[in-house]
């Protein structure tokens, strides 16, 4: 996956400082990012943790209580027409007009931006397999969905949001996005994604910023995040206790045990795992990634809320 250089080009998203607090609690504090052409930046966190409130800030849909916001360079606030036509945005609550029908709606939205003609939207209803002639309201969430990428991607803008893109999609169609999302980034476009779910965040983007309680606690690129990935092993043993070798491995600790059970956290490859394993019978075994809590726990259980990680590569918070 190509790794977009911050120092090369202008960013296209900047935020500088910049902090919004809500009457009844929540928001972002001081929170400074960098996305620059050609890269899938994708703000990870637990939901609350204010990936929202950032977008929101950035299409200038609400104002900052402090520090400064530049999108293409211009000031989303004085210059909101401008950037806002360059920028194909998905919400995460994507509302519809429901008496309409998809082809309606996105006629409409194209006529609004002056574009793109109809063939070229029919392009994508036709990828997402969408009924364009049905009442929006008649539709699935899914399908509503798929109506709302499409209008975030027609016309191809320079910048797209998208707040939890794939939600309420199949498997197959959350592929078709992930390959729209990575072609963007290969024509020299800007993604900025929002997303809770790190599997889709590892197929897609170049670098990750993580937020939690309002503040950004580490931005990385994705291999680095996969080089210190974990994953848990469940493992129940047929007829003998675990084996001590099984513990002893490099990367591997163990974080319970019964009699003829262990549960394991693994650093980097299994594979040595897998090797002893291979020498006894097997009851039971599961592998799997740990959820975005324990991912989060593992990572910055030590660090303070705003504090910057040693690993961080400084083109983000």
């Amino acid at each position: 996956m190509a790794q977009a250089s911050t120092t090369e080009v202008s960013p296209t998203v900047e935020m500088a400082g910049v902090t919004k607090h809500y009457r009844g609690g929540g928001g972002i504090d001081d929170v400074d990012l960098e996305v620059v052409p050609g890269e899938v930046f994708a703000f990870l966190g637990p939901n609350g943790a204010g990936k929202t409130t950032a977008i929101r800030l950035l299409l200038d849909l609400i104002r900052p209580d402090a520090g400064r916001i530049r999108v293409f360079g211009r000031d989303p606030r004085k210059d909101g027409v401008e950037v806002r036509r360059r920028i194909g945005y998905l919400p995460g609550e994507f509302g519809l007009y429901g008496r309409l029908t998809a082809r309606e709606l996105l006629t409409h939205f194209a006529h609004l931006r002056g574009g793109p003609p109809w063939p070229a939207i029919a392009a994508l209803t036709e990828r997402f397999d969408v009924d364009v002639d049905r009442p929006l309201r008649a539709l699935s969430k899914g399908n509503r969905q798929k109506v709302g990428l499409v209008q975030a991607l027609m016309g191809e803008p320079a910048l797209l949001i998208l707040d939890e893109p794939t939600s309420g999609l199949d498997p197959l169609v959350q592929q078709q996005v992930h390959d729209l999302i990575r072609a963007a980034a290969v024509e020299g476009r800007t993604v900025f994604l929002s997303s809770h779910v790190l599997s889709e965040v590892d197929r897609v983007a170049d670098r990750v910023g993580f937020i939690k309680d309002g503040r950004v606690i580490s931005v990385t690129r994705v291999a680095d995040m996969r080089a210190r990935s974990v994953h848990l092993v469940d493992v129940r043993f047929m007829d003998a206790p675990v084996p001590p070798e099984l513990t002893g491995l490099p990367g591997v600790r163990l974080l319970a045990s019964g009699d003829r059970t262990a549960r394991l956290e693994v650093s980097g490859s299994i594979d040595g795992v897998v090797a002893v394993l291979s020498r006894h019978r097997l009851a039971d075994l599961a592998v799997r990634e740990p959820s975005l809590e324990e991912f989060f726990l593992r990572l910055f259980d030590d660090e303070p809320s705003g504090a910057a990680r040693p690993e961080d590569d400084g083109a983000g918070a």
